[in-house]
């Protein structure tokens, strides 16, 4: 893990993902596109999950490179990128296997949201958030969810509507699950933390 957190900490890692996730929030803003013009202004904010994650994680990797931590947006980040991260590869591949049809784009999204996933927990031993920053970040996740499955603002997967139940209840849970591995890997007293000072 030593050498893990060595390599995660320099300057070209920090800038190659700083580009990566920039690239992928703007796509994923893009691929919302034909959801958010039909979304009340008001639920705007709450809409595109991923684009959001990956936003928050951009502004982690630009305090990163001035040697700095933001631990509200640390704790936005993690949650969220590691929550929609495996959520985005279930529906992918809960949606390959409705349809029957295996798509680019399909795998892709599947890559790329694992990617998201696996992130939010190579840098945990760099977040500095404390257990406040981590129940602020509970009540955004969970009022997300309350929003898509009360308020029926979930991203649209033409080929799950009918488990749309089912699927509120798996992302309840996985917003529950998110939140106890968050806080094992980046909030309790005994986790592995590296210095940022990077070379």
């Amino acid at each position: 893990m030593t050498f893990i957190s060595y390599l995660l900490k320099q300057r070209f890692v920090l800038l190659s993902l700083l580009i990566i996730n920039i690239l992928g929030t703007i796509y994923g803003y893009y691929w919302y596109l034909w959801q958010l013009v039909d979304t009340p202004l008001h639920f705007l904010p709450f809409v595109p999950d991923s684009p959001t994650a990956s936003l928050f994680f951009v502004f982690v990797l630009i305090a990163f490179l001035l040697n700095r931590n933001f631990p509200l947006i640390e704790a936005l980040a993690a949650v969220t990128l590691f929550k929609y991260g495996i959520w985005a590869v279930g529906m992918n591949l809960g949606g390959m296997y409705v349809s029957g049809v295996i798509s680019l784009a399909n795998i892709m999204l599947i890559a790329s949201h694992f990617g998201m996933a696996l992130q939010a927990i190579l840098y945990a031993p760099f977040y500095r958030f404390t257990y406040r920053h981590l129940l602020i970040a509970a009540v955004w996740t969970i009022h997300n969810d309350i929003i898509d499955y009360v308020f029926q603002m979930y991203p649209r997967y033409p080929a799950l509507k009918e488990y749309i139940p089912q699927i509120g209840y798996m992302t309840f849970w996985l917003s529950v699950v998110t939140l106890l591995l968050i806080y094992a890997v980046a909030v309790r007293k005994e986790r592995y933390t590296a210095s940022l000072v990077h070379s």
